[in-house]
């Protein structure tokens, strides 16, 4: 397995295997990686002949009050993870190496961004878009792997590439849970006994509302607070019932839209979401 911190080290790599015709599958990621992550390098593996994983955490993405600093980090379990998954190469870089001194561009993706996550941290998006920008001009991959955990996230990064003419396909890979249902997350390690404990509501909630529309009440508000019932979280940011392309808000549910929630447990921001 190839680490790489240098920019020029992924590209010649990458130049070498197209030269042979090889294809190459992507996954970016902040590091601290769990079964959520590995399950991408699994999908990466088993559809493209190369795979890349990066490592970055991106401090564009963080907000002034947020947890950059605190970001969980272990490069050494991440890269023996990665080497057990036969990864060819992880791309490491340093913050010099994306941001040079001078950078100063931003890539911002318009009112998809601006809605939800967006509302609550305002310029996430901005980072969001600005990494991967840079990051698919260096790896250049033909599939790139994202979990539907962070959905909004996934449907900007599908309209950054229908919009920049990128020549990459978008994979889309279903959130991996815990045994009760929270989705994997690096934060999760945030949490202590109790605040973990609770946190398997944030999935009760997501499976009473689903259970509610299905029983064939659809105003989405009588969704959502019946459903409220089983959550046991310290603040609620958002829980919205959104068309699942576009994140317009739905006053009255329909079939495959999708219900996204953003919550505090103490000091711990958890989101998640599923199809209703």
């Amino acid at each position: 397995m190839n680490v790489c911190k240098d920019i020029d080290c992924v590209k010649n790599f990458v130049k070498s295997q197209k030269q042979s015709l090889k294809t190459i599958g992507y996954v970016p990621t902040m590091g601290y990686l769990h079964e959520g992550h590995i399950s991408l390098v699994r999908a990466a593996k088993s559809a493209c002949d190369n795979v890349i994983v990066s490592i970055f955490v991106n401090p564009k993405q963080f907000g002034p009050k947020e947890d950059y600093s605190r970001y969980p980090r272990d490069l050494k379990r991440d890269l023996e993870l990665l080497e057990k998954e036969k990864v060819d190469m992880v791309f490491t870089p340093d913050i010099e190496t994306m941001y040079p001194k001078g950078f100063s561009t931003t890539i911002n993706i318009g009112p998809l961004a601006n809605v939800l996550e967006g509302a609550f941290r305002p310029g996430h998006f901005d980072g969001v878009c600005t990494v991967v920008t840079k990051l698919f001009n260096i790896v250049s991959p033909d599939k790139a792997f994202f979990g539907e955990k962070d959905y909004q996230q996934l449907k900007i990064v599908e309209k950054l590439v229908k919009d920049l003419n990128f020549d990459i396909e978008i994979i889309p890979i279903p959130t991996k849970r815990e045994e009760d249902g929270l989705a994997m997350s690096s934060r999760n390690t945030y949490l202590n006994k109790e605040e973990r404990k609770r946190a398997g509501t944030i999935y009760k909630f997501l499976l009473k509302a689903k259970e509610i529309f299905e029983s064939g009440i659809k105003d989405s508000d009588k969704i959502i607070e019946q459903a409220k019932e089983v959550l046991d979280v310290d603040s609620i940011d958002y829980i919205k019932i959104v068309d699942k392309d576009t994140l317009e808000e739905k006053k009255v549910a329909s079939k495959y839209d999708r219900i996204l929630i953003a919550v505090k447990i103490g000091n711990t921001r958890l989101i998640d979401n599923i199809e209703i």
